[in-house]
């Protein structure tokens, strides 16, 4: 069957050379680049083609892929293939290995085209490993060629380099340019998900080096008033909850943030920070508070020194009004199975993003407030988690808590 390929597809077909592609998911570029892996051993005989990733998932992905396109060729084959290694009639092998950390697993190939998959999430000192394998290929054969594609990670690293450099033919493939993808489905999720999570994952584009998780021009614009007083600024109908984030092992400082609730537009009313109280002292504040803004939900950080808090907490105040995020689940249902996942700090912190860029949170101008904000940044693992971290991240911790309140509607939570 004759495939139609897109444009670019094309293009990366007939290029000889170099190849760098960022693109959004599902757009095609692992099927147009088994394409020209299985092509270019086919047409050189006797070339070592080595496929790569982080992960040895990552990279068998692809070379399933490229597995099946010689299986369907038919004659092409010496013999079965294994997991790793495919050898073809014609003297070619294709090679499918994970890097690891340091290019350890790959040290010692001789590579005439290497296909980096996922190439952003490849890290740093394995590219030292990589760029040799080469070398004598280009000398002797006039090949050697490297091809990376991956979404973005940052503007830092050697694929984010790739784009800078003359012998890397580029191209930038957003989700909107493919047309197999429809328009209504990336427009839901352009609402789903942040700003920083969207352009990453569906535009393809390179997230600022900075790397601040809420941007401060973001922060400075939902800082919306100074002053807040319960008897005269209540939105009528709105319900008050209550975020706490706790003194770790070593830590001195205890976080309250106060949000309003109204049709899941919120304004964070009120912070407070307490330094080097115990955990009568924490429990005891909770009740003056809750007295005083009689609390819907109050939602608690009730990892590590959290669990004694939490348990007195729901003692003091019911089960049903105290949460403890940490030790909460959420029920997922996949394929109608359903399934439970805990709420990771990426949720909590997402969930808040979103809220400020839609304009449905707005802060109370407290300098403690904008300054824990202003101090959250990420980064990636190279198992590409994200991690988020903070100088300052107490008052934050606190407010990402109460503004789950929004979520916490529609999950099926499970208390410890």
């Amino acid at each position: 069957m004759k495939v139609s390929w897109d444009t670019w597809q094309e293009q990366v077909l007939n290029h000889q050379g170099n190849i760098a592609i960022r693109a959004g998911r599902q757009v095609g570029k692992s099927e147009v680049i088994s394409e020209k892996a299985v092509r270019f051993a086919i047409d050189h005989p006797g070339t070592v083609t080595l496929i790569v990733a982080a992960s040895q998932r990552q990279s068998s992905l692809l070379f399933e892929k490229i597995v099946a396109k010689l299986i369907d060729r038919q004659t092409v084959l010496d013999n079965t293939p294994t997991m790793t290694r495919a050898n073809l009639l014609n003297g070619s092998i294709i090679y499918c290995l994970p890097t690891g950390r340091t290019g350890h697993y790959i040290r010692g190939f001789t590579v005439d085209l290497l296909i980096a998959d996922e190439a952003a999430f490849i890290p740093e000192p394995v590219w030292l490993a990589i760029e040799p394998m080469m070398a004598v290929s280009q000398k002797m054969r006039g090949f050697g060629h490297m091809i990376l594609i991956s979404t973005p990670f940052g503007k830092s690293g050697y694929f984010f380099n790739a784009f800078g450099k003359d012998k890397f033919r580029t191209w930038h493939i957003s989700c909107y340019d493919c047309k197999r993808i429809g328009t209504k489905f990336l427009d839901d999720k352009r609402r789903e998900l942040s700003k920083i999570e969207f352009a990453q994952e569906y535009l393809g584009d390179f997230i600022d080096d900075f790397r601040q998780f809420f941007p401060s021009k973001l922060i400075k614009e939902q800082a919306k008033f100074i002053d807040y007083d319960v008897s005269v600024d209540k939105w009528p109908g709105s319900h008050f909850y209550l975020g706490i984030d706790l003194a770790r092992f070593g830590g001195d400082e205890v976080a309250f943030a106060i949000v309003e609730e109204l049709r899941n537009r919120l304004r964070c009313v009120k912070v407070l920070v307490r330094d080097r109280v115990s955990t009568t002292h924490t429990v005891g504040e909770t009740q003056v508070l809750d007295e005083f803004w009689n609390f819907k939900r109050i939602f608690i950080d009730s990892g590590g020194l959290g669990g004694p808090v939490l348990d007195f907490l729901q003692e003091i105040l019911g089960k049903r009004r105290v949460i403890g995020l940490d030790n909460s689940q959420k029920a997922l249902f996949v394929e109608g199975v359903e399934k439970r996942n805990r709420i990771l700090k990426e949720d909590l912190y997402s969930n808040t993003l979103m809220l400020l860029e839609r304009d449905d949170l707005h802060l109370i101008a407290d300098n403690r407030l904008l300054r824990s904000l202003r101090s959250i940044t990420f980064e990636y693992t190279s198992d590409r988690n994200l991690r988020l971290f903070g100088k300052y991240s107490h008052l934050t911790e606190a407010l990402v808590r109460a503004c789950w309140c929004v979520k916490h509607k529609g999950l099926s939570l499970y208390v410890h």
